[in-house]
């Protein structure tokens, strides 16, 4: 019993620490962080300001989607001025759909609240509506990660980093492929030199000496 524990931590723990494990275990973090401060500006939009349900929803899901954005470009390592095309435009049109999904679960809560009698604005009200706003965050979690991960901040290609912004940002340790340099044949000039052996002037002179034809 004990061995098989130790294979399934053993197996956890090796699957965390891929790149896909290290991204989940960030994006928890960050989604743990967005849903709280969500969570916090709904209790307050209901509980203080007592806002309708779709006001409730729309103010707290901005102030979860700010906060999720930043922390989602530190997950993926992001750094520098985001593309808008690529990343910051995409990102506010899946933050729409989830508020559109956590809208309709505090409508939801709110129905059932009502349905069981609950006092508007109340603690149990609150209660019920956040339990509702939760289980939304929970679907929507799987699938922000999913897209985030896979499409929205999915890694570049190792070429596509060299060309856009230099040598620099090739990660340490990744090979750099060999380029042949092309091999210049050495044309030498008929009775010329060769390398390695010393230059003379031509061949050698023929004329008969002077003094032996006397």
């Amino acid at each position: 019993m004990a061995l098989a524990q130790n294979r399934l931590v053993a197996g956890v723990w090796s699957r965390l620490r891929t790149k896909v494990g290290v991204r989940l275990t960030r994006f928890a973090g960050v989604a743990i962080v967005s849903m709280l401060t969500s969570m916090i500006t709904l209790s307050v939009c209901d509980g203080v300001f007592n806002m309708t349900s779709t006001w409730a929803a729309i103010v707290s899901w901005f102030t979860g989607a700010v906060v999720s954005y930043v922390l989602s470009r530190w997950a993926w390592e992001r750094k520098g001025k985001p593309d808008v095309l690529r990343e910051t435009i995409p990102f506010w049109v899946i933050s729409a759909l989830v508020v559109v999904i956590l809208s309709l679960a505090t409508k939801l809560g709110y129905h059932v609240a009502g349905w069981m009698g609950v006092q508007n604005h109340s603690f149990e009200h609150v209660a019920i509506v956040e339990f509702f706003y939760l289980a939304a965050n929970f679907v929507t979690f799987i699938m922000r990660f999913v897209i985030f991960h896979y499409v929205l901040f999915t890694d570049r290609t190792t070429a596509a980093r060299a060309a856009a912004t230099g040598p620099d940002a090739v990660p340490p340790g990744t090979p750099h492929p060999h380029v042949p340099h092309p091999q210049v044949p050495h044309r030498h000039a008929e009775g010329g030199s060769r390398p390695g052996e010393a230059p003379h002037s031509g061949p050698a002179s023929t004329a008969p000496n002077p003094s032996s034809a006397e």
